[in-house]
């Protein structure tokens, strides 16, 4: 990595975990600030949320063109100006048509910051170099979420809704920041993806079409659906529903387990980078499956047992620590892969399409899980036992698709990106 590579990823990452400190102030209070502060109920609420994951869904399909075209930095900064505008909107809104439109601005602009920041870091990165820097960006996102979710917290007062627009106001401000520190960064030409910066305003090669001829990137997105449907969108719902209906959970004690799974996440990360860097990617996944299928066997024991109810809460929070242990070895492994697979023209295209399945798959898994957490218990727990062994199954497939070097990037070697169509004929890895 250059010196103009290393700055540029330094103010890229120092964004990165401003605006997730910010995120981490409102997060945790969205719902009662709109049911119960502003007092349009609790299915106002629900479709608040809602229209988050559709407005990712509206502007994401459009977002890896415009990445492509004009390049990270502009994307960046537009879409941290439109979700700075969403959090103050959100502070001062009275009435459920202004929470509405508050949360349409909000969700759209963190929907594209995410592609755009991603593709800044495969710009600033090298293949032997993207796996720390994936892991660091995701270190420091939960890092910024957990703080900003424990000040928010002792500012926060349900009696004052003065507090709540402090929240959405420093919230708008490290959008802000963030908008300024994309603004100032120099992305320098990276060696290793020849052309991938924009010389002018041709649409880029390619589309929607290859992409879906690229058998390992849909592959991999299928692959991705899978693990963040049985994984992050049963986070807040099916499994939180689960843990008070079947295991007798307080509610006090879902964020103890939030934040176990954070502590995890911020304590292993480095540790398991070992890990990862020494093995298959595609191996990596599939133990993270067999770990997450761990973790649902010990939510199965802590609702559907016959142990006390101190054992049923420390199952509980086990769960949570072992999905956090599961992130921690997917955040250098699979952006990285998806960077990875891009050809030279359609990396902001390739971390959108990866985006927009994310979206969709935190949209249908609470619809999914939570009646299912709260009712069907059994089936549930076994539904997402298998969830998991499929992620293991997929995963192994995946590798079946990837070179070696896309499965096991060798640090000791230069390697370019391919360009052009994605090509079918390279040699898989063993």
């Amino acid at each position: 990595m250059t010196r103009a590579m290393g700055a540029a990823m330094r103010r890229i990452q120092m964004g990165n975990a401003l605006s997730a400190f910010g995120i981490g102030f409102t997060v945790p209070y969205l719902y009662v600030y709109v049911a119960q502060v502003r007092d349009l109920g609790a299915s106002t609420a629900g479709v608040v949320l809602a229209v988050f994951a559709v407005a990712a869904l509206l502007v994401l399909p459009f977002t890896g063109r415009a990445i492509d075209r004009r390049g990270p930095v502009p994307v960046v900064v537009s879409a941290a100006v439109v979700a700075a505008a969403g959090a103050l909107c959100m502070g001062l809104a009275s009435s459920v048509p202004m929470v509405l439109l508050s949360a349409a601005l909000l969700g759209a602009g963190t929907a594209v910051v995410q592609p755009a920041l991603a593709t800044m870091i495969v710009w600033c990165s090298t293949p032997a170099t993207r796996t720390r820097a994936f892991a660091m960006q995701f270190f420091l996102a939960n890092l910024g979420l957990g703080i900003g979710g424990l000040i928010g917290g002792q500012l926060v007062d349900e009696s004052r809704p003065g507090s709540f627009l402090l929240l959405f106001a420093i919230e708008a401000v490290m959008f802000l920041v963030l908008a300024g520190i994309g603004a100032s960064v120099r992305l320098p030409r990276a060696p290793v993806i020849p052309g991938a910066m924009p010389q002018d305003d041709a649409a880029p090669k390619g589309g929607l079409r290859a992409l879906l001829r690229h058998r390992a990137m849909v592959q991999l997105c299928g692959l991705g659906f899978v693990l963040f449907f049985a994984c992050y969108g049963q986070f807040e719902s099916g499994l939180a529903a689960y843990g008070t209906e079947a295991a007798g959970i307080q509610p006090s004690t879902l964020g103890i387990a939030l934040a176990a799974n954070t502590a995890v996440i911020v304590l292993a990360q480095f540790v398991v980078l070992r890990l990862v860097e020494r093995h298959r990617r595609s191996r990596v996944i599939a133990l993270v499956g067999l770990i997450w299928t761990v973790a649902w066997i010990v939510a199965g024991y802590a609702g559907l047992g016959h142990g006390s109810q101190t054992m049923a809460t420390a199952a509980f929070v086990s769960t949570y620590a072992l999905f956090g242990l599961g992130e921690a070895m997917l955040s250098p492994t699979v952006a990285p892969l998806v960077a990875d697979l891009a050809p030279e023209s359609m990396i902001g295209q390739y971390n959108s399409a990866f985006a927009l399945v994310k979206q969709l798959a935190l949209a249908v898994g609470p619809a999914v899980g939570g009646p299912m957490g709260a009712s069907l218990h059994a089936p549930y727990i076994l539904t997402f036992v298998l969830f998991s062994l499929g992620i293991s199954v997929l995963a192994l497939r995946l590798g079946k698709q990837l070179t070696p070097a896309q499965d096991k990037p060798l640090p000791a070697r230069s390697r370019v990106v391919a360009s052009g169509a994605p090509q079918k004929d390279l040699a898989p890895a063993g």
